[in-house]
């Protein structure tokens, strides 16, 4: 899949109260097996087609001011799931989202 463009592969960030614990995990020091988790993570929508390699170059040209580096990219695939509208049945349409993990002291501080 070549992409030219960062941001036809990733699409948003994905932000759910899951996704705000993941987070802040790594600030986190009430728990000796979370003081194990230094490294930043974060979650983005992203292609359906889209690799992590081009995931990962995505991320780190989107956030280059930054100067941030990723070293690790786990995606998942969320399959559709059925609603009912009006009486209709239908499905949600189904997206894949990647879990983007960063070097420890990297940062993404968006106002979100």
């Amino acid at each position: 899949m070549t992409k030219n463009n960062p941001y036809n592969i990733i699409k948003s960030r994905y932000v759910t109260e899951k996704a705000r614990v993941l987070e802040g995990l790594h600030s986190n020091s009430s728990n000796p097996c979370i003081k194990k988790c230094n490294t930043p993570k974060y979650t983005f929508l992203v292609d359906k087609k889209a690799t992590k390699q081009e995931i990962a170059r995505a991320v780190e040209t989107i956030y280059v001011e930054k100067n941030i580096k990723v070293i690790g990219v786990n995606t998942i695939n969320m399959r559709p799931k059925p609603r009912t509208v009006r009486g209709r049945k239908g499905m949600r349409p189904g997206f894949r989202k990647a879990i983007v993990t960063l070097q420890p002291g990297d940062l993404i501080e968006d106002k979100v």
